[in-house]
This record gives C-alpha cells, sequence and structure tokens, in this order.
C-alpha cells in the first residue's frame, strides 16, 4: 500500500512520562482496535475513544491510522529483531535441529499475541521506505548468521550454503506469518515440529 512517507512519521515524539503514557495507551487502543473491526473500519475515532483521549490528542501524536500502523509493525519488528540477537550471545545447541528449533520456536513466540492484528500488520501496513529498508536489513544479517552457522556445522550436507541459509530465513519468515495468521487455528506444538522436521531433512539430506 503506496503512502506519503510525510503522512506516515509520528507527529510528536513524547518526552516526559506522562505524553510517553498516552502515546502507549493510542497504540495499544489502535492494536485492539484493528484486531476487533479490522483496518477499513478501524478508524481514529474508534481509536481515541478506546485509549480515552480526544481525537485532537491522538492527531498530536499522529497524523492518521497509516502513522500508527507503521509503529506498530516497527515495534514487532524490533521485537523480533531483539530475540534474533538474543541467540548471538548465548550458546546454542550443539544439534542441529535443536538449533533450527531454537529459530523456529523464537519465531513463533513473536507471532502468537495476536492473529487477526498479526494479519492487518502483514496485509495492510504502509510499505514505508525506511520500514522496507530495516526489513531488508535485519534478513539481510540474518541470513548472514544463520549461513555462519549452517556453514561449518558437520551435520550439513547441502552443498549451496548461501542459497540454504536464504530458504531456512525465509522460510521461517513466510510460513509462521502466513500460518499464525490464518483464519484457522493451528496447533502451535505440531506446527513447530513440522516446520523443524522440514527444514532439518532439507539442511541434512545429501544431494
Amino acid at each position: 500500500m503506496p503512502a506519503d512517507r510525510r503522512g506516515i512519521q509520528p507527529r510528536k515524539q513524547p518526552r516526559q512520562a506522562r505524553a510517553e503514557a498516552t502515546r502507549q495507551r493510542i497504540l495499544t487502543a489502535a492494536a485492539h482496535v484493528f484486531a476487533e473491526y479490522g483496518y477499513a473500519a478501524g478508524t481514529t475515532n474508534r481509536i481515541a475513544e478506546r485509549a480515552r483521549v480526544s481525537i485532537g490528542s491522538l492527531y498530536q501524536y499522529y497524523p492518521n491510522k497509516d502513522a500508527i500502523l507503521v509503529e506498530l509493525v516497527t515495534r514487532h519488528l524490533d521485537a523480533g529483531i531483539a530475540a534474533a540477537d538474543s541467540h548471538r550471545d548465548g550458546q546454542l545447541p550443539d544439534s542441529l535441529e535443536e538449533t533450527v528449533r531454537l529459530f523456529v520456536r523464537t519465531s513463533i513466540g513473536n507471532h502468537l499475541d495476536d492473529p487477526q492484528l498479526l494479519r492487518v500488520m502483514a496485509e495492510q501496513a504502509p510499505r514505508a521506505p525506511e520500514l522496507l529498508d530495516k526489513i531488508y536489513r535485519h534478513k539481510q544479517a540474518r541470513t548472514a548468521y544463520v549461513h555462519d552457522l549452517i556453514a561449518g556445522h558437520p551435520e550439513v550436507e547441502v552443498e549451496d550454503t548461501q542459497v540454504a541459509a536464504q530458504l531456512v530465513v525465509a522460510t521461517i519468515e513466510l510460513v509462521v506469518h502466513q500460518l499464525l495468521a490464518a483464519p484457522d487455528p493451528v496447533d502451535v506444538t505440531r506446527f513447530e515440529n513440522e516446520l523443524v522436521a522440514m527444514l532439518t531433512g532439507y539442511l541434512t539430506t545429501a544431494r
């Protein structure tokens, strides 16, 4: 969804605790409104009412609901980046299967809060240039990290580890997004097990 970049930037960055609390209320209310009514019917009036602020106060922080949704997506992305980066400083399992499971479980955990809101973010968020750039840079860094892990792992049989790393990262991202955001609920434990088995089998099968 194209959008005027100037129209999706927050208008006001809170400098005081009270202002930050108001902004948090607006974002929390927006998440509930978008999940309940969808994006088209999730108006700024409904968001302001749910947040218990005047519509004028809301517009002091965000020029429109596009800007609110972009911030929600950015926060979702930041949470995923933080969760993924936490593995870099920790000890990974020796088993390839358990390493893959750690990546899959982390991604699933970042998408369990509200499937309806996840659908709105995935399907209707404005494609802001700075947001797309952030997504691209995160994917590149994640792919490089996974490549380093599988390139030197004794259980990996796939020859083209660069393409393999791209496939692993893209598969986890896309499949987790699609299935957890689907209208029909999926059993998370079975989903995790099957996705781990699929990726581990791909990486450990000699061609």
